[in-house]
């Protein structure tokens, strides 16, 4: 098991990583655009009988550590999230899938929307992590490097696969063995997010766009390309289109993938590197195509009939927001419940209206389709096989490693 050292991140890392907060995939704006309407009743019934399928284990690592569970006599869950990442009714004070699980199991979930950026949220939790104390959450929901860090120092605690038939059963393949948690042992997915290729067909002008290589090369997009801050969707997304896999590559592969975009940027063909602001350029035309976030993209679509996406030949990059029970939670029991319960096709339908990012969740299909037929066929919010294929992670890094790519992007990006 990896030991928590206090002061981990280089000055590049921490200044990449406040960057992320202001501008990047972890900064308020990334669910504000996302918020839809979404009709529907969420039927209470009874929580299934299927059966406990067994978890292998994750890796090396010895799992976490467990306090007295307290869930058969506390009919509770603290539940820590981030912002917008929540069904609400009309009146914006109640979660109705929150309000189904309560109505169906007894248990009732303190909600709380207190994480905003990954970095923040690890601060005030590591205190009381480090020093073997209960954090006051039984379920937080964080990015999947970040889960791989708190994986890798114990702090979280090893799941009980008896009482997560659903997830276990329902979770969508692609997102079944990250690097960091191989079978989902500690686990589980909150929501997909996809790094595509957007575009404003107005501005274009009849430019076509395929590829990476065409943002980066073609002339007549000179000064209207974006790409993102984010070292690890921009990265990938152009170690893909160099046909290298961003799940295993060397140092030799991501120094070229750099020279690549260091090439595009001193001849001018790359406008900027972007956060979700990226978004107000695309819809106005100053952005004739750039990577972009597949949930930006679901309400920009909706907005603007001018901007549209694709999915490049060579495949993209998938990340996930994660589920997990910190060391000493209360109850347990009682988190993997709802953790469960969120596998079921019609909650995950009744979330996936609202929100619109990737539904983790396989068979919610049809669910999705009678609360909202265009979300339902929409490949950005349930892929198809054909897009599924075409998803890669990003590796987990070492500590070396991240410094020193971390710092390579910077200089390219000029933060």
């Amino acid at each position: 098991m990896e030991q928590y050292e206090p002061e981990r991140m280089s000055p590049v890392q921490r200044a990449a990583l406040r960057r992320s907060f202001r501008n990047g995939r972890a900064s308020l704006s990334r669910r504000s655009l996302l918020r839809a309407s979404a009709g529907g009743a969420l039927a209470v019934g009874g929580l299934g009988s299927l059966s406990a399928c067994g978890i292998p284990a994750a890796g090396k690592t010895q799992g976490g550590v467990s306090a007295e569970d307290h869930s058969a006599k506390e009919k509770t869950i603290n539940f820590s999230n981030w912002t917008e990442y929540m069904d609400v009714d009309e009146s914006e004070k109640h979660h109705p899938t929150l309000d189904a699980f309560a109505e169906r199991t007894g248990i009732k979930v303190k909600y709380t929307e207190d994480i905003n950026d990954n970095v923040e949220f690890f601060g005030k939790i590591k205190p009381q992590l480090a020093a073997g104390q209960d954090t006051g959450r039984d379920i937080i929901v964080v990015t999947d490097w970040l889960a791989a860090r708190l994986i890798r120092f114990g702090w979280v605690q090893k799941l009980d696969a008896a009482n997560l038939p659903h997830a276990y059963t329902n979770l969508s393949a692609q997102f079944r063995n990250p690097d960091w948690d191989p079978g989902r042992a500690y686990s589980y997915p909150w929501q997909g997010i996809s790094t595509v290729i957007a575009y404003n067909k107005k501005a274009l002008d009849g430019v076509e766009v395929r590829s990476i290589s065409d943002l980066l090369d073609n002339p007549k997009l000179k000064g209207r390309v974006g790409f993102l801050s984010e070292m690890r969707d921009s990265m990938g997304m152009t170690l893909l289109d160099m046909g290298k896999d961003p799940a295993n590559f060397t140092d030799d592969d991501f120094d070229a993938a750099i020279a690549r975009l260091q090439k595009a940027v001193d001849k001018g063909q790359i406008r900027r590197f972007t956060g979700n602001d990226y978004t107000s350029d695309l819809t106005k035309g100053d952005l004739a195509a750039c990577v972009a976030w597949a949930g930006d993209v679901v309400q920009l679509k909706a907005d603007s009939p001018d901007v549209d996406f694709l999915i490049p030949d060579s495949g993209y990059i998938t990340s996930t927001d994660n589920m997990l029970i910190p060391n000493k939670a209360r109850h347990k029991t009682n988190a993997e419940r709802l953790m469960d319960f969120y596998f079921e096709p019609e909650p995950a339908a009744e979330l996936a209206a609202y929100i619109n990012y990737v539904c983790p969740v396989d068979g919610v299909k049809p669910y999705l389709a009678k609360i909202d037929k265009d979300a339902a066929n929409n490949p950005l919010i349930i892929p198809d096989k054909a897009m599924a294929a075409k998803s890669h992670p990003f590796r987990s890094l070492s500590q070396k490693e991240e410094t020193a790519y971390e710092e390579k992007f910077a200089k390219l990006t000029g933060a």
